[in-house]
Order: C-alpha cells, then structure tokens, then sequence
C-alpha cells in the first residue's frame, strides 16, 4: 500500500501545499467575493427576514409607515407645543434625519442578533456567515423605502420641493450609511454570539446615540454650544454629517424659499421663519458635505475591512458557541 510519505518521496512530485496554507482564513477582500457569490441567499434571507418579521400580522408594512407617523407627533408635541422650539416645517426637518436614524438603529440591532436568531441555520448548513448581518440590513432598507413614503407625504402637505442643488449629494450619504452599518452589524453579530450582554449594551448606546446625532433639535444648537474652535468634536460622531445632509436636501432651510411665507403677518406674526430658518442646517456648499461624508465613508471602510477580520476570527466556533 502507498503512503502519502511514499507518493511525497517520489521524484518529480511537488510537496503537498502545508496544512496551514489550506486552512487559512479568507481575508476581509475574500469575504467579500464569498459573500457576492452567495448572493442569491442573501436575496431569500432579505425575503424571510420580511416575512418573519409580519407574521399573523394584520397590519403587516403598513406598522413600518406608522413608527415614524408617532414618533413625528410626539416629539412635535414635546419640542414645538411644550418646549416651545420654533423650526420651520418641523415634521419635515425630524422626518430627514428621523429616516437616517430608523435604518441605522434597525440594521444595527436586527443584525446583532441576526446569527444568534438563526442558530439552527448556522448549525445545519455552511454559507457565508456574514451574509446574516447583511441580510438584517437589506430588510432594514425596505423599511426605510417605505418610510420614506411618510417623508415625500409631508413634503407633498406642505407644498415643499428638497433642494436640488443638494439631492445629490443624499445617495452618496446613504452609501456611508450602509456601509457603515454593515461594518458595526457584522462586528457585533460575531461578538454576541459569545458575549449575549453585546445586544443590551448596543440597546442602551443607540439610545444615547440618537440624542447626540442632531435629530430632534437643528446642528446650529450643537455648533453654537460647542463654538468654532470645539465644533471638531461633534464631527466625531459620524452620523451626525449623514444626518445633516439629509436635512440639508430634504428640508432644504433656504429664508428665500420662505419669503412667500414670512411676508405674511397672519402666517408668521414674530418672523419666526425669517429669523431662524437659516441657521437650523449648516450653510455651506454641496462640497463641504460632500468632504465629510468622504471622512466617514473612509473610516466606514476601514471599520468594515476591520468587521470582517474580527468576523474571520471568531467564526470557527459559532456553530458551538450558538
């Protein structure tokens, strides 16, 4: 009988490649290839996360477009009737930012779970396990479509056209956005798996996170505490610059835009329009947030390649550790 010492030692025969060689993990350009190979799952996991989620329900999507209808009427309730907060058009200024926070809050939660809540899939059959995360995240982008239907409602109700100089600019955000969720989702989903603390932490940090990301109150507010010289510090959150592009677009603070509405005293008696329209978004040119997104874009890749090497890490042992 031929051993594999006996085949090795045989002239002309090339040394089997070392056993460290096969079982080397992919590296994070690898995963992502895996992952696009794979994409056909990823589709029919995007379907059942969808259909999980509205099972037995009356409503089903339709409970999608009443989160941000609620949230809406609430904080216009606390922050214009009760805090007496004057901005322009409030429902569509929370609405632009409220849109960002809802995919980025759902993605990142859904997809920290998303391998612990598939624990029989992981255990059962091999696939790609970053495509879970990523999965949570495509049904985070259906919802946040359907949104944005409430969005385009209350632009419709007011008689309000974004700013097209600026509308551009908003894919480019949305892309920042999801790769930055993409990087947290499937980071966090590997640690939870061995640390389950990892979902109610991350429950208590977005909690915090939504009250410094410049969504219920207008930048200026930040910037005008923070002054010039410490305004960098809130650049340190980087959904803030997402944030504020869509508001920039979508609520469009222009006081010429206005100008049909504050000449009239029946309107606007105290030319509240006039006085604080401008300053509720930062005035800069497209270029300026096109520059900051670029910032958080570069540091959403570099936490995603990062992601994906934690991931290659710590997945040997998913399937036991589940």
């Amino acid at each position: 009988m031929t051993t594999v010492d006996d085949e090795t030692a045989r002239p002309g025969r090339r040394d089997p490649a070392p056993a460290l060689e096969v079982s080397r993990r992919p590296n994070p350009l690898e995963r992502l290839r895996h992952v696009w190979r794979y994409r056909e799952l990823l589709g029919n996991l995007v379907r059942k996360e969808l259909k999980v989620k509205y099972k037995n329900s009356v409503l089903g999507f339709v409970w999608t477009l009443l989160n941000p209808a609620l949230y809406l009427v609430v904080f216009s309730l606390v922050f214009q009737e009760v805090l007496r907060v004057q901005i322009p058009y409030y429902a569509i200024f929370f609405l632009s930012g409220l849109l960002v926070w809802n995919f980025f809050s759902t993605a990142l939660t859904a997809g920290t779970m998303s391998i612990t809540s598939n624990a029989q899939l992981v255990q059962k059959v091999w696939f790609p396990r970053e495509i879970l995360p990523l999965a949570a995240i495509g049904a985070a982008m259906v919802h946040f479509l359907l949104q944005a239907i409430v969005l385009v409602g209350a632009l419709a109700l007011f008689r309000r056209a974004p700013s097209f100089e600026y509308l551009p600019a908003v894919p480019v955000a949305f892309l920042v956005l999801l790769v930055l969720a993409a990087a947290l989702a499937i980071g966090l989903s590997a640690i939870n798996v061995y640390l389950r603390d990892t979902e109610h932490l991350l429950e208590l940090t977005l909690l915090a996170w939504f009250w410094l990301s410049a969504i219920v109150y207008p930048y200026s507010l930040v910037a005008d505490r923070l002054g010039p010289a410490r305004e960098w510090i809130a650049s340190l959150n980087p959904i803030i610059p997402i944030v504020i592009t869509f508001q920039k677009a979508l609520y469009n603070p222009d006081p010429a835009r206005f100008a049909w509405y504050t000449n009239s005293p029946t309107f606007d008696p105290n030319n509240v329009l006039a006085d604080q329209a401008a300053p509720a978004i930062p005035d800069h040119p497209i270029g300026w947030y096109l520059t900051h997104l670029a910032a958080v874009g570069i540091f959403a890749v570099v936490l995603l390649l990062g992601a994906l090497w934690l991931f290659g890490r710590l997945e040997d042992d998913l399937a036991e550790e589940i």
